[in-house]
């Protein structure tokens, strides 16, 4: 039965536990889950006593950083499980999410018009969302070397970033209004006073730490505000060899489409990131959450406008 509980979205796989249903599930037990993973790690280190076929080798590499993505994942919920907590309970004693806070101020970097090739190009692992290197045309653009702070997220909200329709895409306008949205995920204003939840339970708001868990909405609104826009996904693939990223999943203007020449393997596989190519927005880079190493300039991540539970930040372009 554990295929039909684990199968998340696979419809080649046959059945599968409704995603809004799988909150409810109150079995298998901890100790049977360490059971199963035991039997699914003997059973792998068993294969891989044996000769590999070259489409085998690769099937288990994707696998392998599946379960990368997996583990990210599971941060991310557990934190946005005790974030929503009333007790607001630590899962840590550290703050790994302030990881990459900095005092020193932004500058701009420039990047000049041209021809860039995108995607990945070399041996190693890659997604297929990232394959299908291509030629295209930037204008002369800039981009922020630092990725926008809580501080200047304080200034934005005091300026009533929130409340004023101006700033916002219609649909995130309706987003803001319907959901009540003043701050950030995990902000909350206590006493006067702004604290947020991290993995270390309730802090003071740190000014000087990157701003996290915002929406695509709420990251064009601040760019909008500040008379600026967010990068496309091509200029930060190009201008990223210039400034330093991986403490926050940044949003891009970009919408998530195919490269040129994306097919879709067959059965599985081929849902693994061809379906999922519509009404998304690509975000680039990594987090403080991602495992070392899982993550490169060509790294394609997606999601829909008005998630915020990913550790996702914004850099501004112009």
């Amino acid at each position: 039965n554990y295929n039909f509980v684990f199968n998340s979205y696979y419809e080649t796989v046959g059945a599968r536990v409704i995603r809004t249903n799988r909150g409810n599930l109150s079995r298998p037990t901890v100790e049977d889950i360490y059971k199963y993973r035991s039997y699914v790690d003997e059973a792998m280190l068993r294969l891989f006593d044996q000769p590999l076929s070259e489409d085998l080798r690769n099937f288990i590499i994707l696998g392998c950083n599946h379960e990368e993505q997996h583990q990210e994942l599971m941060m991310t919920d557990i934190k946005y499980i005790l974030g929503h907590n009333p007790l607001f309970p630590a899962y840590f004693t550290d703050r790994p999410e302030e990881r990459g806070s900095s005092l020193s101020a932004s500058e701009w970097i420039s990047i000049d018009k041209g021809l860039y090739e995108i995607g990945f190009n070399g041996g190693e692992f890659s997604f297929d969302n990232e394959l299908g290197r291509h030629t295209v045309y930037l204008q002369e653009y800039q981009v922020a070397s630092k990725p926008v702070s809580n501080g200047e997220w304080l200034a934005f909200i005091e300026a009533g970033g929130y409340t004023d329709f101006r700033f916002w895409h219609m649909e995130g306008w309706d987003w803001v209004k319907a959901n009540e949205v003043r701050s950030p995920l995990y902000w909350h204003q206590i006493d006067g006073e702004w604290q947020y939840y991290t993995m270390a339970g309730l802090q003071k708001i740190d000014a000087a730490a990157l701003v996290c868990h915002i929406s695509f909405y709420e990251a064009a609104a601040y760019a909008n505000w500040k008379g600026c826009r967010l990068p496309t996904e091509f200029e930060w693939e190009i201008a990223s060899s210039k400034f330093d990223w991986g403490s926050r999943w940044e949003w891009t203007e970009s919408a998530y489409l195919p490269y040129p020449g994306f097919k879709k393997a067959d059965g599985a596989i081929g849902e693994y990131n061809g379906k999922f190519m519509v009404n998304q927005k690509v975000l680039r880079g990594s987090s403080v959450a991602t495992p070392m190493g899982h993550s490169r300039p060509t790294y394609r991540n997606f999601f829909h406008p008005p998630l915020r539970w990913q550790f996702t930040g914004l850099r501004l372009a112009q």
